[in-house]
């Protein structure tokens, strides 16, 4: 006989008020309980950085926001190149370009919205994002259903549909749980449940309140849930890089386009990215000269695709060009890069000299992949 919505919820909370996570955007439940209400600036911020980025890469990246910009009204009024520069390394970035322009919207109306529909109008925000701000920070009974919610819920019911095809499923089930009283609580009760107890791999059965009521683990198929549609073998693309050097040291940057992969990023200036090397190379570099060869390649994975690039280096004629932006090797770290033109960077500067590699203390930030989702945007 399975248990009730209500049961499950109950010792859910009761867990939760024992297990929860300490996280710096977080209100405890036990100081809920006192009157102590979320920010929803905080709860809106951290869930633009968390999107498909973990707790352990967000938390420096979230401290720094707050003390730069301590309420959406001072994020408003950052430029989206400061936005950017803060954000490098974190990936996606198109979740930065958003997370600008959501701050002008809410800025300009007064505050946040308090329901999922009105949340999901914002720049950046989808149903998951809309409902977690909803139930978290204002208590809306909202389901919030990300990757570690649908492995808890497929496995609580044993479902066997793959994903992505289970998704509206899992959705409905989760919004069938949340209880009237608490809806916020029970929002990051399920996260932490799949965050920190029913896991991937190994999951800890014992911790878990559900596991009287897990039909996975009663029928011995935990590992296999949820299903999922084997992964596409990531392609290969092939690129070249131009490291421009002036006469002072400077090293040429040029600024993405705003939409696209890494849009408004700066980068090294390169040739397209395609599945077999570049003809014509030279004609994508940003003068004349004679470019040299530097030894290696440095490869960057990505969401779809892996990228390998090599990197051609060359002293600048006098005056050229005049467009592009212009930086110390010590100032690269202090700017709009993302992590695969940091890499670009440090592989350059330990082959053309001039520089350690390293770049800036403060900065030097490097995460295993950026995300291609920017793509979409």
């Amino acid at each position: 006989m399975s248990t009730s919505a209500a049961t499950l919820a109950r010792r859910l909370l009761a867990w939760y008020d024992g297990a929860a996570r300490d996280l710096p955007w977080r209100v405890s439940p036990q100081a809920r309980r006192h009157g102590e209400r979320p920010d929803p600036y905080r709860v809106w911020l951290s869930e633009i950085m968390l999107q498909q980025t973990t707790v352990a890469a967000v938390a420096s990246y979230f401290d720094e926001f707050l003390r730069r910009w301590p309420n959406v009204e001072a994020l408003a009024a950052a430029s989206l190149d400061q936005v950017l520069s803060a954000w490098a390394g974190l990936g996606y970035y198109a979740r930065a370009r958003n997370l600008h322009r959501a701050a002008q919207v809410v800025a300009a109306r007064g505050g946040f919205p308090d329901r999922a529909e009105e949340l999901a109008l914002l720049p950046g925000i989808g149903a998951y994002t809309a409902g977690a701000i909803a139930a978290i920070a204002f208590d809306r009974r909202e389901a919030a259903v990300d990757g570690n919610v649908e492995r808890v819920l497929a496995r609580l019911d044993d479902l066997a549909a793959p994903l992505p095809a289970a998704k509206p499923a899992l959705r409905r089930r989760a919004l069938e749980l949340v209880p009237r009283g608490r809806p916020g609580d029970f929002a990051q009760a399920l996260m932490d449940l799949g965050a920190t107890v029913c896991l991937p791999r190994n999951p800890r059965c014992a911790l878990c309140p559900w596991q009287a009521s897990c039909v996975a683990r009663a029928r011995g198929t935990i590992a296999a849930r949820p299903m999922r549609r084997p992964k596409k073998e990531r392609p290969l693309r092939l690129g070249v890089a131009f490291w421009a050097v002036r006469g002072d040291g400077a090293i040429l940057l040029r600024r993405r386009a705003e939409n696209g992969l890494l849009g408004g990023m700066l980068e090294v200036p390169s040739t397209p990215w395609g599945e077999g090397p570049p003809r014509a190379p030279l004609r994508s570099a940003p003068f004349v000269a004679a470019w040299k060869p530097l030894p290696g390649r440095v490869r960057h994975v990505f969401t779809h695709f892996a990228l390998e690039l090599e990197i051609l280096a060359a002293s600048s004629p006098a005056g050229r060009p005049s467009d592009g932006i212009w930086a110390q090797p010590e100032e690269i770290g202090a700017l709009a890069l993302p992590s695969l033109m940091r890499k670009v960077a440090r592989h350059a500067l330990r082959h053309v000299g001039g520089g350690s590699g390293r770049l800036s203390p403060a900065h030097d930030i490097e995460p295993a992949h950026d995300k291609l989702s920017d793509a979409a945007t």
